[in-house]
């Protein structure tokens, strides 16, 4: 069978969902060579086998040299049953997962994980909450990681992410986030020139997610209210972290790129849910002021309100001039100036690009093959994280919230994972007309 070949996670999630809704009706170094298998087959195992997790699966298996995806993992059956029949369909040579190896409940990661191996690669998937068991259960069994965004969704869960990455760093397992800004060859030649120079010294940046509105999907009357969350887990700030972390999270990380990945020392701000009808509890536009430690500021704005103004990118602004560059920004340019005009352009990265999703996927299998040098982007991306996080609490809190005392905070947003029952109650449950409750100033974050 010929494989298909898809741009992006979002195109391989359209062209998959049709059978899974049918399913729902029934630092640096080279690493050592290390694998699976005499013939240098990587075995590979997916856990979170959503839209997000079918990419990125589907991106592996793209990758050069023999790969075998040997196990699926989620919480759902129907879940894990639709990503191995889809994957099997598109990759039929390098998917073997039978039943016996489709796992499913909160503890069917360390099945997934145990089934590949020492060497092998686990691509971790499943809603944010969830990263920080994952991830060190996985560096645990001596197994490379790629990660998607977010990576956790309060303080201790990236303190425990931070600590699993120092320890695959001493075992030369490979971590790769899902950050796939950072794997774009255009992006990487825009922040070389800013960090040369090319707009001076930097002084203010704006991030910008301003678009339509990211809906609920049905719930079903047959389903609890924790596996509604589960199902619909962009919607819970206790599973995704809110909107900031689960959609704002890659220009929060381009903007500390361009910086050298400093972080700011606070933030504050305000948020609200004006329009926004669905029955979960994320608010709907979000306005953020960071404070760096030299006293320069990054201003964020996000929105999810259909048929307003819409900006998507990030615009640094320099002494010299300004770069508009990150996510939603194709061709990044840079102006002399600040003044965004055809005349004030100097640059724009018109070269040829890669497709990003597949790029970060090929330098992960290429460092684990030992072709490239050690690659761990964990640490690296929970700064971007932690900042999310920080600005989730200012937004909901209404106080100005630092970095260095959350960075110690013993909060949890994410109580009683390693306990939850599919078939119980949910940390977050609804009144009794099925409404949810929402953070409100000044009584703290939910």
């Amino acid at each position: 069978m010929t494989e298909k070949k898809f741009n992006s996670r979002r195109d391989f999630l359209k062209a998959g969902t049709a059978a899974a809704a049918g399913l729902t009706l029934f630092s640096n170094g080279l690493t050592p060579r290390v694998h699976a298998g005499e013939d240098n087959t990587i075995k590979v195992a997916l856990v979170g086998c959503g839209g997000r997790g079918n990419g990125a699966a589907n991106q592996a298996l793209t990758t050069k040299g023999p790969t075998k995806l040997v196990a699926v993992a989620d919480t759902f059956e129907f879940k894990c049953r639709g990503a191995a029949e889809m994957l099997a369909e598109t990759h039929q040579d390098k998917v073997d997962v039978p039943r016996e190896r489709q796992f499913t409940g909160f503890d069917a990661y360390k099945n997934a994980i145990d089934a590949v191996g020492p060497g092998g690669v686990v691509l971790l998937a499943a809603p944010p909450a969830f990263r920080p068991i994952h991830t060190k259960y996985a560096v645990e069994k001596g197994v490379h990681i790629f990660m998607e965004k977010s990576f956790a969704v309060d303080p201790q869960g990236i303190r425990s992410i931070i600590e699993s990455a120092k320890k695959a760093r001493e075992k030369k397992l490979n971590i790769v986030t899902g950050l796939m800004s950072r794997h774009s060859v255009r992006l990487e030649e825009a922040v070389r020139r800013i960090q040369d120079g090319a707009i001076g010294d930097i002084f203010t940046t704006w991030v910008y997610r301003v678009h339509g509105s990211f809906r609920l999907t049905d719930k079903p009357a047959d389903r609890t209210p924790l596996q509604h969350q589960l199902l619909n887990f962009n919607c819970f700030t206790w599973l995704c972290g809110s909107f900031i972390l689960d959609w704002m999270i890659h220009n929060i990380d381009v903007a500390g790129w361009v910086r050298g990945d400093e972080q700011p020392v606070s933030v504050q701000g305000q948020a609200g849910r004006q329009v926004r009808t669905d029955q979960d509890n994320m608010f709907d536009h979000v306005a953020l002021e960071y404070r760096y430690a030299d006293g320069k500021k990054m201003f964020l704005q996000l929105r999810q309100i259909d048929k307003v103004w819409n900006a998507y990118g990030a615009f640094v602004q320099g002494t010299k001039g300004t770069a508009v560059i990150g996510e939603g920004q194709d061709v990044p340019r840079i102006y002399k100036g600040h003044l965004l005009t055809r005349e004030n352009l100097l640059w724009e990265g018109n070269m040829q690009e890669v497709n990003k999703y597949q790029f970060e996927h090929d330098r992960l299998f290429k460092s684990v093959r030992g072709e490239e040098e050690y690659r761990n982007e964990a640490e690296r991306g929970c700064k971007a994280v932690m900042t999310g996080i920080i600005g989730r609490i200012a937004a909901e809190s209404g106080q100005e919230v630092f970095l260095e005392e959350q960075m110690k905070s013993e909060v949890p947003y994410t109580p009683n994972l390693e306990s939850l029952d599919l078939n119980g109650d949910s940390p977050l449950m609804p009144d009794a007309d099925g409404t949810y409750a929402t953070s409100i100033p000044r009584q703290g974050v939910r």
